[in-house]
């Protein structure tokens, strides 16, 4: 294929740029474009893919299943999004991120073959991600669903293998205000006698009605596969095969679990065509990292990083916090989408946060932190907390560290920018009085 290279597009940075500016809608659904635009690039894969799709726990079972398949002896790729700091982060090859030369050719290629048809910056950029990794050789390739699933430009292409995660609400404007409707449109990425990997325990009917509707060979948790621990070790079970005294996965967090259940029911799903020892899936497990996912940060005070930015999902950091043990104080930096349901939000942290540090975000799409203070005063029930607002994650970060004492702990959490922002120059490690790195 002939390509279309203007001079201006030299780096990756120019190409993120020209992809901001070919649609006028952020977010468009529908395949009808990303797929004729696929076509013409004769866009596929000769390696079986994972299909992730869910509310919560994507990124972490991606991490999961590459970790395994990797420590197997299979050469893996994967694509998640969005990114905590840096865009390459959207395609790991081997278990890195890609490198931005090698990404710069993909762009040319979607330029080259889309024409006239719009794409909007995801359709442009997860298109480019696909061509890196149709053309690197891999012998497994992951998709992380970006949002929803039927109408999502991953679903494009034909998974061998689908896994459904946690369902909750969340872009409700776009999926639907009950988990049914989001259920629904998460069930578009199953396939007719592929793998359906359902790890929610609780799943909407929409989603098995839609399995049973397509022929898909289902597994359920609870029915096809289950998991057991107790405060040392953990196990599997299912469809035959057994994992016993495995250690808790390296990733923390009480739902990791049940990420890691469907995981091992998607390998063992998939055995025939990618078998991995019981070592492979003990180490795998064991050394997995994703940053900005209950990431503890040892210091003084402890940091706590969660990307947390639904209600669901914020549940969770809230149970996560609890069985750490007692903190004198908890200072929370928090900054968020003006779309998301702050209230249950605020309303399931209360009672943990003693000081809360609300921030504004670099997104037009971001509350400003004067609005999460005031959505917080509307939601609290204490009034021995004091709130104060920043211009940055850094700063009100900085600001924490400033105020806090030695056996303190800080949470920065709500979204991925609130996250990344604070993870632009390396892990911070803190120190009482101040932020270092």
């Amino acid at each position: 294929m002939r390509r279309r290279k203007s001079p201006y597009m030299n780096t990756l940075e120019d190409w993120l740029a020209h992809a901001e500016q070919l649609h006028p809608k952020a977010i468009d659904m529908g395949l009808d474009r990303v797929r004729a635009v696929a076509e013409r690039m004769a866009l596929g894969f000769s390696c079986p893919v994972f299909t992730v799709a869910g509310t919560n726990g994507k990124g972490s079972t991606c991490a999961m299943l590459e970790s395994v398949l990797e420590r197997a002896g299979w050469r893996t790729g994967v694509f998640t999004s969005p990114h905590l700091v840096h865009f390459e982060e959207r395609c790991r090859l081997h278990g890195e991120p890609i490198k931005a030369e090698k990404l710069i050719g993909s762009f040319e290629q979607v330029e080259s073959a889309r024409g006239d048809i719009t794409l909007s910056y995801f359709e442009f950029t997860t298109l480019a991600i696909l061509h890196a990794l149709a053309n690197a050789g891999l012998d497994a390739v992951i998709l992380e669903v970006g949002l929803g699933g039927r109408l999502d430009a991953v679903n494009i292409i034909d998974t061998d293998c689908a896994i459904i995660t946690s369902i909750d609400i969340d872009h409700a404007e776009l999926l639907g205000d009950t988990r049914e409707k989001i259920g629904f449109e998460k069930a578009g990425i199953l396939r007719t006698g592929r793998p359906a990997i359902i790890s929610d325990p609780v799943p909407p009917q929409s989603v098995i009605d839609r399995a049973r509707e397509i022929g898909a060979d289902t597994w359920l948790l609870g029915r096809d596969f289950n998991y057991n621990g107790d405060p040392q070790q953990w196990g599997w079970a299912g469809r035959g095969r057994r994992y016993a005294g495995l250690a808790y996965p390296a990733l923390r967090g009480a739902n990791q679990l049940i990420n890691a259940s469907g995981v091992l029911a998607a390998l063992e799903a998939m055995r025939s065509r990618l078998p991995v020892t019981a070592q492979a899936v003990r180490s795998g497990l064991a050394l997995v990292q994703l940053p900005g996912r209950f990431q503890v940060v040892p210091g003084q005070p402890t940091l706590v990083l969660d990307v947390a930015h639904n209600p669901h999902s914020v549940a969770a950091l809230a149970l996560n916090l609890d069985a750490m043990g007692f903190a004198p104080t908890t200072h929370a930096v928090f900054g968020a989408m003006a779309d998301k349901d702050l209230a249950p939000m605020l309303a399931r942290m209360d009672p943990l946060v003693d000081r809360w540090y609300f921030t504004d975000l670099p997104t037009p799409r971001a509350a400003t932190g004067a609005a999460l203070q005031e959505a917080w005063q509307r939601a609290t029930r204490r009034k021995d907390v004091d709130a104060s607002v920043y211009t940055d994650p850094q700063s009100a970060l900085e600001a924490a560290a400033a105020a806090a004492t030695p056996a303190d702990r800080i949470v920065v959490f709500g979204s991925f920018f609130t996250v990344g922002d604070v993870l632009r120059h390396g892990v911070p490690r803190l120190h009482a009085g101040r932020a270092g790195d």
